[in-house]
């Protein structure tokens, strides 16, 4: 019984640790980090009484199961599939020592609810880490050009077909604007875009409206600073969702983070013609606010192939863009000449890091 019980904690230290990582390196999430980090402690607290008594009972050079294994070769997918992997194992083995704690004169005394509430806990875990790890792969869709759809710019032109068109031209993202029309209308344009984006690949969001991204399944909801506060939205949305939110200021943009924001919108960046009212911020704002802000940085706001350049200099991760695109007569040509763009400037920008390392 001690064999059970030691190789089973074996797995389930080695799975937790593995999980715990994953939250501290790969998604910064102290908060779920701190909780793995916490249910190892209190695990490690309910077995150290037999701590001696299992270190002796080991026999790994006659463990038949080591000799019978199959080597195996699969790979996980993803980073997912690795969460979700050593999910599986630390529950199992927690389900194992849940069912020999109940043994009669069993060494882990009468713990079998304990466990029984620790895979629980882990079953809890998994989905916040594999919610989170979804999120990431949508935010990295927000390091290209997104285009923001703004009904008023479209004049008149098909949303769908100018958004197909953008796509084509290798846009990562598309945001729909629109305050205008009725939310019914809304609806039914977003659910529109929001097929033909799952189709390509493509990230979708809404602005403003939580409500409609619920209803059409959108990647993420926009916000600003007079819109749904971003603690509300994250609490609203399925924890696999994006919240973006617009700042000005880097005040604005500290707090946008602290509320939870995925994202920050930072702008404008230069005059433009594209909403009647808005706060000129420009590079230089941009810049302190990257000193100030870790997570991802969108600019917006007159932005186009002559000042694209300034733009990713002073920090930005991505752009949002509507006049440069939705401007032009040609919307593919005009979406992938500025793609091209940005990819030669990153690609730069990354060139210069190797050279300077």
């Amino acid at each position: 019984m001690l064999r059970v019980i030691d190789a089973n904690l074996d797995r389930l230290g080695e799975g937790l640790r593995v999980l715990e990582d994953v939250a501290r390196f790969i998604l910064d999430d102290a908060g779920i980090c701190r909780e793995f980090k916490a249910l190892r402690h209190r695990l490690s607290g309910d077995t150290r009484a037999i701590e001696q008594q299992l270190i002796a009972a080991r026999r790994a050079g006659v463990d038949v199961g080591a000799f019978a294994r199959v080597p195996d070769g699969t790979k996980h997918e993803d980073l997912t599939g690795l969460v979700r992997a050593n999910a599986r194992r630390t529950q199992e083995s927690l389900r194992v020592l849940e069912e020999f704690a109940r043994l009669p004169r069993s060494p882990l005394g009468s713990k079998s609810r304990k466990f029984e509430h620790y895979r629980f806990e882990v079953y809890e875990l998994e989905q916040r880490l594999v919610s989170g790890l979804l999120r990431n792969d949508r935010l990295r869709q927000l390091s290209g050009v997104c285009l923001v759809l703004d009904m008023e710019s479209l004049k008149g032109r098909d949303e769908v077909d100018v958004a197909v068109q953008a796509m084509s031209g290798g846009v990562k993202a598309v945001q729909l604007r629109d305050k205008r029309r009725s939310r019914s209308d809304v609806v039914e344009t977003a659910r529109k875009l929001q097929w033909a984006c799952a189709e390509r690949h493509v990230l979708f969001m809404v602005n403003d409206y939580v409500d409609i991204v619920l209803a059409v399944g959108a990647d993420g909801l926009h916000v600003g600073q007079e819109d749904l506060p971003v603690v509300e939205a994250r609490r609203i949305l399925p924890a696999d969702r994006i919240v973006g939110c617009s700042t000005a200021t880097v005040t604005e943009a500290v707090r946008a983070q602290a509320a939870g924001a995925d994202y920050v919108a930072v702008g404008s960046m230069f005059p433009t013609s594209s909403k009647d009212r808005y706060r000129l911020a420009g590079p230089d704002k941009l810049r302190r606010i990257r000193r100030k802000v870790f997570k991802p940085l969108v600019a917006i706001g007159g932005i186009n192939q002559d000042n694209l350049e300034d733009v990713i200099a002073a920090g930005a991760d991505g752009v949002a863009v509507i006049g440069a695109i939705l401007g032009a007569e040609d919307v593919e040509s005009a979406a992938r000449a500025l793609v091209a763009k940005l990819e030669q400037i990153s690609s730069a920008e990354c060139d210069n890091g190797k050279t300077n390392s």
